[in-house]
């Protein structure tokens, strides 16, 4: 299938050269990084961008580096689901990540597309949001008026929407290293293997001193937190069935399920519940030293 929409396309060699370009554009031009998602959007007539901005000319934005003085993971804004999934860094210190990456659609998209790209994308099943989400994440952009960081938890602002401004280009994802020990999961539910979107999904994190973070995909206009299972959780050693009952009523409250060509609202809504339920335990298990290893299918 061809672009049936003619654009010009520019690949400069530094960063203040693609935000001088994205600013004269204004909003006709797009930032292109793996495109995975948009050239299916042009090709489909969702978007008709006049310019084409590639990114992949630009030094500095590719690679995955920890800084242990600052306590983090920075993941460029070209690095591919492929160099998250083989970076020993990222399955040292953040298998969660790894664990959403080898999730992700199939091996040759995996070696294109960015979880930079997935988040600006931010369609409400994207793989990286939740994830992200528990990890607490930040976002770096650049732009005109210099650089700028977003806490993840204020990046999502609608569906295909986020918090970037006019003429700001992502550079980086900066993740805290969660410490140890630490466990999390990474649940999705999909019709097939392969390329498919998520129907569901859903992130645990168990940290030490009793904290659990959890979040949720594509059950919601945006990948969502959930603050009141997380306070339900707080301190808890194990998943006992009525601490599960508990958080079972509170469930519905948090996400906003709909019907789709992908799914039924009703059946994401259970099965949100049983990818919590074992997202929580293989959590809890691996902080512990045990549990299923991280890549291991849960659903």
């Amino acid at each position: 299938m061809t672009l049936a929409h003619v654009f010009a396309y520019e690949k400069p060699a530094t960063l203040d050269e693609a935000v001088s370009l994205l600013r004269e554009a204004g909003e006709g031009a797009r930032v292109l990084a793996g495109g995975t998602d948009l050239i299916g959007w042009i090709r489909a007539g969702l978007v008709e961008p006049d310019l084409l901005i590639d990114l992949k000319g630009i030094g500095g934005l590719e690679g995955i580096a920890v800084d242990e003085t600052a306590g983090r993971i920075r993941i460029g804004a070209l690095a591919t689901f492929t160099d998250l999934i083989q970076s020993g860094a990222i399955r040292e210190k953040a298998p969660l990540l790894h664990e959403a990456a080898r999730t992700v659609a199939s091996r040759g998209i995996r070696n294109r597309a960015t979880p930079a790209g997935n988040i600006c994308s931010a369609v409400p099943c994207c793989d990286m949001g939740p994830p992200l989400l528990v990890l607490e994440a930040e976002v770096r952009a650049a732009g005109p008026e210099g650089e700028r960081v977003v806490p993840i938890r204020d990046w999502f602002t609608g569906p295909r929407r986020t918090a970037l401004r006019p003429g700001e280009i992502v550079t980086a994802v900066d993740v805290p290293l969660p410490g140890s020990p630490h466990g999390a999961a990474y649940v999705k539910l999909g019709r097939y293997d392969g390329e498919d979107l998520a129907q569901a999904s859903a992130a645990v994190l168990a940290l030490p001193g009793g904290e659990r973070r959890v979040a949720f995909g594509a059950v919601a206009p945006t990948p969502v937190r959930s603050g009141r299972i997380e306070e339900l959780l707080r301190g808890k050693e194990e998943a006992a069935p009525a601490l599960l009952e508990e958080a079972a009523v509170v469930l519905p409250g948090e996400i906003a399920p709909i019907d789709d060509l992908r799914s039924g609202k009703e059946y994401r809504s259970r099965m949100t519940r049983v990818m919590f339920e074992r997202g929580l335990a293989a959590a809890l298990a691996r902080m512990d030293g045990g549990g299923p290893p991280y890549g291991t299918r849960l659903l």
